[in-house]
């Protein structure tokens, strides 16, 4: 068996003295774990680098096997991303949610996804919004994906700044003012792509209405803790964002 993808390395672990396993979300093959021989040389460990973006040829006797990689670096964008909290931690959090996904399922959409918002997260203005919006992708690709086009209630598709949190459904400003306190808020930016995310009080929004359906759906029915680099990515991102008005403690911005 034998194939060749493009993927980026989510992690790594050793395997005997010379030798380590690559696990790389890849284009084609979802997220794919394989034997990198001698990955632990001087050679290929600035390569096998988590958030690079890497050519790959698999090879295996079966295809049930683990098989064996061989790498060639497309994007090495690793050392840029170690030089700031957002990177750091946006790698990780990105890769954990992808871990949520059975491996070998092809889910192209999210790995090209998953590669722009790397190329994106020196920029925080807008790392934030285009993390929010892989959480909303991930949710869908593992079936739980919101409505956020028309008010469940009413069917309109427009001043729609609330969610259902029993239902994952839009809800419009009218129809949901009677249940505003128990609603969660939807910021613009997620309904309208040309409406920017322009403050820490919108983004710390979205990640809590995301935050909030992968606890209920993903975290708490496996029975595992949402992984700490979440939380750290959302803390440096809502940093760089500038605050609304009134300021509101960090603290507070995602409730």
């Amino acid at each position: 068996m034998e194939w060749r993808d493009e993927g980026i390395i989510l992690g790594l672990r050793k395997h005997g003295e010379t030798s380590v396993i690559a696990e790389v979300m890849t284009h084609a093959h979802g997220r794919h774990l394989g034997i990198v021989r001698g990955g632990r040389s001087k050679r290929l460990q600035p390569v096998l680098q988590p958030g690079n973006s890497v050519d790959l040829v698999w090879r295996a006797r079966l295809d049930e096997h683990l098989g064996q990689y061989q790498v060639e670096v497309l994007n090495a964008r690793a050392g840029r991303l170690m030089e700031s909290a957002i990177g750091v931690h946006g790698v990780q959090a990105m890769a954990a949610l992808l871990r949520l996904l059975p491996e070998r399922d092809s889910h192209p959409r999210l790995h090209d996804a998953f590669a722009v918002i790397l190329d994106s997260l020196d920029t925080p203005e807008q790392a934030g919004a285009l993390y929010v919006r892989f959480e909303l992708a991930v949710l869908e690709d593992l079936g739980f994906g919101l409505d956020l086009s028309a008010c469940a209630a009413t069917g309109v598709r427009t001043e729609l700044i609330y969610v259902s949190p029993k239902s994952g459904r839009a809800v419009s400003a009218a129809a949901g003012a009677p249940w505003a306190e128990r609603m969660l808020a939807l910021p613009q930016f997620l309904t309208d792509r040309d409406y920017p995310c322009t403050n820490a009080e919108m983004l710390g929004q979205a990640f809590r209405l995301t935050g909030y359906f992968l606890d209920r759906h993903v975290f708490e029915a496996r029975g595992i803790e949402p992984p700490i680099s979440r939380e750290s990515f959302c803390t440096a991102a809502l940093r760089a964002m500038p605050p609304a008005d009134p300021v509101l403690p960090e603290t507070e911005l995602m409730k």
